[in-house]
């Protein structure tokens, strides 16, 4: 039976678009990358977007929307199994996977929140989940291991932020937290995570961060 093509519908700063592009990799799947502009949706991506927003995924003549439904349909299509084989260590997977979420969520108001108190509280929040997943980590280097999984797959971009959060503001996420630290830098060479984003990738996001009328934009100067 002929695979159907797929077609990843992305934006280029979008972390969630980086998980499916990830695993797309690591599957070592063929598909076609099609951007858009957000800030100008086009009435294709409309009519195509329930929610208004990246990634989509294009299975032929099917649309799949939402990161987790995607990444989890190519687990259930795509060879090599990502996740753990045991159903409860997949379950629990699947949390840390959602924590992996609330950290992006924190992400986004330090990317863009003018105040400077909200901007600190999710600073703390995000070196209390690092800490709890501090304590989860083992020898590594990834997530569970030598293994290579969709946790990992999800937690790359919440790391790559801070390539460029460091050249500007120390959020002290990572200070004291070595196996996170080796972490972060396992997946920031592997090559499914360099390539999942376009190669000047800390130049836009740079460039992102200094339109916003941020309490981090005032600290870019």
């Amino acid at each position: 039976m002929e695979r159907a093509m797929l077609t990843l519908v992305s934006f280029d700063l979008c972390p969630y678009v980086q998980r499916a592009a990830i695993v797309l990799a690591e599957k070592g799947v063929p598909f076609a990358r099609r951007d858009v502009d957000l800030a100008a949706k086009p009435d294709w991506f409309t009519a195509m977007s329930p929610l208004g927003k990246v990634p989509l995924l294009q299975v032929g003549d099917e649309v799949l929307f939402e990161s987790a439904v995607i990444v989890e349909y190519l687990e259930d299509t795509q060879e090599p199994a990502l996740h753990p084989a045991d159903p409860l260590i997949r379950a629990r997977h699947r949390a840390w996977m959602e924590m992996g979420s609330s950290i992006l969520a924190d992400i986004w108001t330090i990317e863009t929140t003018p105040d400077r108190a909200a901007f600190e509280a999710r600073a703390a929040s995000l070196r209390t989940k690092f800490q709890r997943l501090e304590a989860e980590l083992g020898e590594g280097p990834y997530f569970a291991g030598a293994r290579f999984s969709i946790v990992d797959a999800v937690f790359a971009p919440a790391f790559r932020y801070f390539d460029v959060f460091d050249r500007f503001v120390d959020l002290g996420s990572f200070t004291g937290l070595p196996k996170i630290q080796s972490w972060r830098h396992a997946l920031a060479v592997r090559p499914s995570v360099k390539g999942a984003v376009v190669p000047d990738y800390a130049a836009r996001l740079e460039a992102f961060l200094r339109r916003q009328t941020s309490w981090l934009a005032g600290r870019m100067d």
